[in-house]
């Protein structure tokens, strides 16, 4: 799931709180992304115009939704007295979306600071842990057992959303089996104690909460079925069994059995589509490879490019010593990855659906270890 995603640092989900990420959809954690404005971009798929180089060679990025916006400085200023601060917060969100200035005050009135969250996300970084320590707590026979399972229960749920997005069934369970457990660790912390508490005192971050507390009130107007203060996440405010942010919610959310609301707690119908909604507005390309084994040539300078953005053209990748290796995928825009593995040094390309996977988190970790424990499920259910 938030730029977007966000780290993640629950317990179960150890791995993913390894890396600085942007949340998305999913923030569950350390370094949250930025925040929204402007209405929901439209999902429909269109067709892609064939990319054209730049002037360096690299071809163009993925599009991007707009960022989203963050709280201004009247509302963050470690500054202004704490008091001030959150009657600027109130007037903030009633000017922006729209919501009573009463039910505002109302809710921050019970709304309660915990420190336990501060500490939690003060937290110094563990260590980051190479790839062949991270793989095998996401990529295991449990996990991989259990999205079998979750798939085969939800299968026509699953597929009807597959065919219609493009997104393949096995990364929706992926996404839910990394963030969730299939649902079952959706976190313990009060949402609006979570928004409210990182807001108002953790002035580093305060831009960012400070705008997703205010998305917060502004979801709750327009899904009135759930219940501010009963509202449970991770202690950085996500939720759900896809882990959204209130902004991720708010925008890329769907009602995806036409009941008329949006659910992204319990309700998988409306989780299976929103999660592929995420991808498709990310850029997601129907029928196209996530990424691809590679080869390094003998005496090829290492390449570690800036980002990852799938940018660079295959002959570009080849003339620097690394090609896809025989069998693997191909496609024109790739970035190259690279992790420590039980065997040495492992290159991967990634191709636009890879990069989409890192909108969720930018970990490249994580997403690959998405790609592959999707791959596993596949596998374990069978063709569609």
């Amino acid at each position: 799931m938030t730029r977007r995603a966000y780290d993640s640092a629950r317990t179960g989900r150890l791995a993913a709180c390894l890396l600085p990420l942007a949340l998305v959809a999913c923030a569950t954690q350390a370094n949250p992304p930025t925040v929204e404005a402007a209405a929901p971009p439209s999902v429909a798929e269109t067709s892609a115009p064939a990319p054209t180089a730049a002037a360096d060679g690299l071809l163009p990025p993925v599009p991007q939704p707009p960022e989203r916006p963050v709280a201004p400085e009247s509302v963050t200023d470690p500054a202004i007295p704490r008091e001030q601060r959150i009657a600027n917060f109130v007037d903030y969100t009633v000017q922006t979306y729209g919501v009573s200035p009463q039910r505002i005050r109302d809710t921050l009135a019970r709304a309660e600071y915990k420190q336990n969250i501060i500490d939690a996300i003060s937290r110094p970084a563990e260590a980051v842990r190479p790839w062949r320590d991270y793989r095998p707590i996401f990529v295991n026979d449990q996990r991989i057992s259990g999205g079998v399972r979750f798939y085969r229960e939800h299968r026509d749920a699953l597929e009807r959303v597959a065919a219609e997005t493009g997104v393949p069934a096995e990364y929706i369970v992926s996404i839910i089996g990394v963030e969730t457990s299939y649902g079952r660790i959706t976190g313990n912390f009060r949402v609006v104690d979570a928004l409210y508490t990182l807001a108002f005192d953790f002035p580093r971050r305060a831009p960012f909460f400070a705008g997703e507390l205010a998305q917060l009130f502004a979801l709750i107007e327009e899904e009135p079925q759930l219940d501010v203060m009963a509202l449970k996440g991770s202690y950085a405010g996500a939720m759900g069994m896809g882990q959204f942010m209130p902004s991720s919610y708010r925008l890329w959310a769907k009602d995806g059995d036409g009941d008329g609301r949006r659910d992204l707690l319990t309700h998988t119908p409306d989780v299976f589509a929103s999660i592929a909604n995420y991808f498709v507005v990310h850029g997601w390309e129907r029928g196209a490879p996530v990424v691809a084994r590679a080869d390094r040539a003998p005496g090829a300078d290492e390449f570690r490019p800036e980002n990852m953005e799938p940018v660079h053209p295959q002959a570009q990748l080849a003339a620097r010593g690394y090609t896809p290796r025989a069998g693997e995928p191909v496609a024109e825009g790739a970035t190259l990855l690279t992790f420590d593995g039980d065997a040495g040094q492992e290159y991967w390309l990634g191709y636009r659906n890879f990069y989409v996977i890192t909108r969720y988190n930018r970990s490249p970790m994580y997403s690959l270890a998405v790609h592959q424990l999707a791959q596993a499920i596949r596998a374990g259910v069978g063709s569609p």
